[in-house]
């Protein structure tokens, strides 16, 4: 079984969910642990008001006593304009069964039959909890692999039921975090404008076929928006002018889709990407 890469509490990372996994009769306790950096991408921007550069604060504020705290709110749906009915946190956990609450795969898929529409860009890494799950943690993930197949199911988080899947990744199990059908919007169909026997329809699959690649390295982009921004962060601390980024050198000009087709497959390999730095740290501003 291969090195398991999702962080644990031992890193320093803390779980965002623990339950159970149900698969068939079997469940075992696990955890899951983001699987995204984002701390360490993005650039975070305070709110600032202009004329005394102060940070904009942001309160919870009852009309009538003020300020408010945590514990003091409750959530309440509207039934009419001002009316709502209220609801304590356990009222609506005691709807689910226990079994509910945990990570129960109901079917499993084809990788082929996912389509990418249905990920909302959460990312998980579903790790045992203990020594007692590895067992069957690595049972259920090593007949996934054999098998190329990946889990759908149910899980409860941040209070609300989601759709997940679940697929084996580099020796873990890691979870993706799925909309529902009712919350993607149905593009409204047309009808294709050129013919499958067309010259520029011959032209743009022959550099489809030319520019495709099986080895391609997603390492090979960086975030060199970032880098500028962190270089104009670091140039206006040290009180610096702000320098505009350099033109490029060739001006686009303006073709039409044949000369466009007939230059992109003259070209004799793929498009040139930018020359970029490894990313590196800095602090918020």
């Amino acid at each position: 079984m291969a090195k398991r890469q999702g962080k644990s509490k031992a890193t320093g990372q803390r779980a965002s969910w623990k339950g159970q996994l149900s698969f068939g009769l079997v469940s075992f306790p696990v955890e899951a642990f983001n699987a995204l950096n984002r701390q360490d991408s993005d650039i975070h921007f305070h709110q600032l008001h202009a004329k005394c550069h102060r940070r904009i604060q942001y309160e919870k504020v009852c009309p009538v006593h003020g300020p408010v705290k945590g514990d003091e709110i409750v959530k309440g749906y509207e039934v009419s304009r001002g009316k709502y009915v209220e609801f304590d946190p356990e009222e609506l956990s005691a709807l689910r069964t226990e079994r509910e609450k945990g990570l129960q795969v109901d079917a499993f898929l084809s990788p082929e039959t996912i389509d990418p529409l249905y990920f909302d860009g959460r990312m998980y890494y579903v790790l045992p909890a203990g020594k007692s799950s590895e067992k069957a943690y690595d049972v259920v993930l090593k007949a996934m692999e054999l098998e190329e197949q990946y889990g759908v199911g149910r899980i409860v988080m941040s209070g609300k039921d989601q759709i997940v899947l679940l697929r084996p990744m580099r020796g873990v199990l890691q979870m993706a975090m799925l909309n529902y059908s009712a919350e993607i919007l149905d593009p409204k169909s047309r009808k294709a404008s050129v013919s499958n026997g067309s010259k520029e329809l011959k032209m743009a699959r022959s550099i489809v076929r030319q520019w495709a690649d099986p080895d391609f390295d997603f390492n090979q982009y960086q975030d060199t928006y970032r880098e500028r921004v962190e270089d104009l962060i670091e140039s206006k601390m040290k009180g610096h002018d702000v320098e505009e980024p350099i033109a490029d050198e060739d001006e686009p000009v303006t073709l039409n889709l044949m000369e466009a087709l007939q230059k992109s497959l003259a070209q004799t390999g793929k498009p040139k990407q930018t020359p970029t730095r490894k990313t590196r740290k800095t602090r918020s501003a």
